[in-house]
C-alpha cells in the first residue's frame, strides 16, 4: 500500500533522453511506451508543487563507456548533442532540476546519485520519498534506486514507467527482484492517491 503524495515525496526521472528512445544509438526496447505515461506522473506531481528531478547522461566525446574506448556501449548521450537532450515528448516543468552524471571521460556512472549533488539537493528540500522511472532498469534505474536506499531515502519504483535493456534476456526482472529486495515499494500510477 502506498501512502498518499505529501510535501516530502519527490519524482525522479532517470535517464529519458533521444539516444535511449527510438531511432536513438542505445535505443532501449519499447522505451517510449513510458512516455505518456511520465507525463501523467510529472502532471501529479507539478499540480501539487512537489519535486521533480531529472538525471541524464552528459558524457564527454571519448568517455571510458564507449566501445571504442574499451567500454560496452555505443557512442550516447553525448553532452550538447540532440542524442543527448530529453525525449520532446516529456512534459518537464520549468522548476525540474536537472542532474548530469557521467560528465568526465575516465568515470561511468550509471546513478543519479554518483559524483553528483543529488543528495544534498532533496535534503535541503526535505524530501524523504522518491517516486523513481525511467530507462534502463537494467542499468541506471538500477544503480540509482539502490544508491537512494543506501543514502536514506524511501523508493517507490514505478513499474508502468521503467523498460529494460535487456542484454541478457530477464536481466529488467532480476534488476526489479534485487531493487524489491533492498526495499524499493513498486506502484503503478493507479496505486498512487494525491
Amino acid at each position: 500500500m502506498i501512502s498518499p503524495l505529501d510535501q516530502s515525496d519527490a519524482l525522479l526521472l532517470v535517464d529519458v533522453q533521444n539516444d535511449f528512445l527510438e531511432g536513438g544509438s542505445l535505443a532501449v526496447p519499447d522505451a517510449d511506451a513510458i512516455l505518456p505515461v511520465l507525463n501523467r506522473y510529472l502532471a501529479l506531481f507539478a499540480d501539487r508543487s512537489l519535486q521533480i528531478v531529472a538525471s541524464r547522461d552528459w558524457h564527454p566525446a571519448e568517455h571510458c563507456s564507449f566501445v571504442e574506448n574499451g567500454g560496452q556501449w555505443p557512442p550516447h548521450c553525448v553532452a550538447d548533442t540532440p542524442g543527448a537532450a530529453f525525449s520532446q515528448s516529456l512534459i518537464l516543468p520549468a522548476s525540474c532540476y536537472v542532474v548530469s552524471k557521467a560528465t568526465t571521460a575516465e568515470h561511468e556512472a550509471y546513478s543519479g546519485f554518483d559524483g553528483t549533488e543529488l543528495t544534498s539537493y532533496l535534503q535541503q528540500h526535505r524530501v524523504k520519498r522518491l517516486f523513481i522511472g525511467g530507462l534502463a532498469t537494467d542499468y541506471c534505474v538500477l544503480q540509482t534506486v539502490l544508491d537512494a536506499l543506501k543514502n536514506g531515502f524511501a523508493v517507490v519504483l514505478l513499474v508502468d514507467a521503467i523498460r529494460a535493456v535487456d542484454v541478457q534476456s530477464g536481466d529488467g526482472a532480476r534488476a526489479i527482484a534485487k531493487m524489491i529486495e533492498n526495499g524499493a515499494q513498486t506502484a503503478k500510477l493507479t496505486d498512487i492517491k494525491p
